[in-house]
């Protein structure tokens, strides 16, 4: 089985690239351009930069826990008969009498538009571990909705 997760690991290291070269190639020059206008006290450009230097710092280690939160996970390990990264679900609305099919994702691959739906959401934090046949009381941000598990494909079925 390929890594699904290799895309967005891929993704992350990109962008802690461009916000590492960024942060030690072009802030710098502009802290010291920012310096030369004289009075740090009331100099909005260097005000700017050592914002922006925070938020850099901050996004980096974020991104950087991401990757090794992403890292450590062995798909090898995923259960083969409970909800879990990379299941597809077919849950039965038992308000609407409506299925709807999601598939669990990262936070980095959600597209609810596309029925992907990230495993921290209340719907994926309440699908996972969840077999066929259990049912599921979430409770979301638009109320209280209850879901019956119809369908399961785990990752390895995917594959």
């Amino acid at each position: 089985m390929t890594d699904p997760l290799t895309k967005i690991k891929k993704k992350l290291q990109e962008e802690i690239g461009a916000l590492e070269y960024e942060l030690h190639h072009e802030l710098p020059k502009e802290l010291m351009k920012a310096r030369a206008h004289g009075d740090l006290s009331e100099n909005a450009e260097f005000k700017f930069a050592k914002e922006r230097q925070g938020y850099l710092s901050a996004r980096l280690g974020q991104l950087k826990k991401r990757l090794g939160d992403i890292g450590m996970l062995n798909l090898n390990n995923m259960p083969t008969d409970r909800a879990g990264y990379g299941s597809r679900v077919w849950l039965l609305d038992l308000r609407k009498s409506v299925e709807v099919e999601y598939k669990l994702v990262t936070t980095e691959e959600a597209d609810v538009t596309k029925g992907l739906i990230s495993t921290t959401s209340p719907i994926g934090r309440a699908l996972l571990g969840r077999r066929v046949g259990d049912e599921i009381e979430v409770h979301t941000p638009a109320g209280k909705k209850e879901f019956e598990l119809v369908r399961l494909k785990t990752i390895h079925e995917e594959a």
